[in-house]
């Protein structure tokens, strides 16, 4: 079924922290948790067909921004030539989907292809934030539904597509200077990103020199961005933000000084939780369907 959305008033969010798509998705999150945990962007792991294809269709988005350049503009932000962009990607998601999964599930390809193109930004306000990565993580969830992608993706799915897809977002968000969405300024984490933070203060659990102190240093961060993700999260703010760390990423900066990566990993969760999927602008846009339900949790 096309999804569609179901939360359009504060009360229904009772209904999607009940909703089998709320538990399906933490556990989705939380798996991937528990998979890359103490383990380099650079570590072994499989690289199966479906990893290879996902691979083509994000390298096929990054095409598309070289093809569509900025447009003069009397405003700085919010370029419209994103708009062309997008349009390209409305017109070809099915397809592009299609492509991806298992002949045999082709009739999902119109389903799954609403969450690739919730995942991008919204076209009318030419902003990006963490309600449209959520929709990036709920279309590999989707994958995995149909067993497009297996259980011993995990690895493949964070390091490989994850990773590549933040690469185009912040091509994205570079090339067209999108806004940020719902951002609390300096008071939220990052502008754009949550999940890399979480799933990358994952992988440096029990490393044996590095500590969250770490990160705000800038030498650490350019020796060690190609292994770990948050710290590429931190090179890219580092090359986008000027003046200190302490006053542009407020909220890292605290976190620096947590004494240990699985406490910064917990903490990470329950405020993702908080500050994400318990927020109503947040929730208000994302859409359920077949995959991805908003009836409850069977007890």
């Amino acid at each position: 079924m096309v999804p569609k959305k179901e939360i359009s008033m504060f009360p229904d969010m009772g209904k999607w922290k009940r909703s089998q798509a709320y538990a399906d998705y933490m556990g989705f999150i939380l798996t991937l948790n528990e998979g890359v945990k103490g383990k380099k962007l650079t570590c072994e792991y499989k690289v199966s067909e479906t990893i290879e294809k996902l691979l083509v269709l994000l390298g096929t988005l990054d095409r598309w921004i070289d093809e569509t350049p900025p447009e003069d503009q009397p405003s700085r932000f919010g370029n419209k030539a994103y708009r062309t962009w997008y349009a390209k990607l409305d017109q070809e998601a099915e397809g592009l989907v299609a492509a991806v999964i298992p002949e045999d599930k082709a009739a999902a390809a119109p389903e799954i292809a609403v969450y690739l193109k919730e995942a991008v930004g919204n076209s009318t306000r030419i902003d990006y934030g963490t309600g449209h990565e959520a929709a990036f993580a709920i279309f590999l969830c989707c994958l995995c539904k149909i067993g497009a992608l297996r259980v011993d993706d995990q690895l493949a799915i964070i390091f490989k597509v994850f990773d590549r897809y933040l690469v185009v977002m912040r091509k994205l968000q570079k090339t067209y200077r999108m806004e940020p969405a719902g951002s609390q300024g300096v008071w939220g984490l990052d502008d754009f990103q949550f999940l890399p933070f979480i799933w990358g203060s994952s992988q440096f659990v029990d490393h044996p020199t590095l500590e969250p102190k770490h990160f705000v240093d800038e030498k650490v961060v350019n020796e060690n961005h190609h292994d770990y993700m948050f710290l590429e999260c931190i090179k890219f703010i580092n090359e986008m933000k000027t003046g200190p760390f302490a006053e542009h990423s407020n909220q890292l900066w605290n976190i620096s000084a947590v004494p240990t990566w699985s406490k910064v990993n917990q903490g990470l969760i329950r405020m993702y939780k908080a500050e994400c999927l318990e927020k109503f602008p947040v929730i208000q846009h994302f859409k359920f369907g077949s995959l991805i339900s908003i009836q409850p949790v069977k007890p």
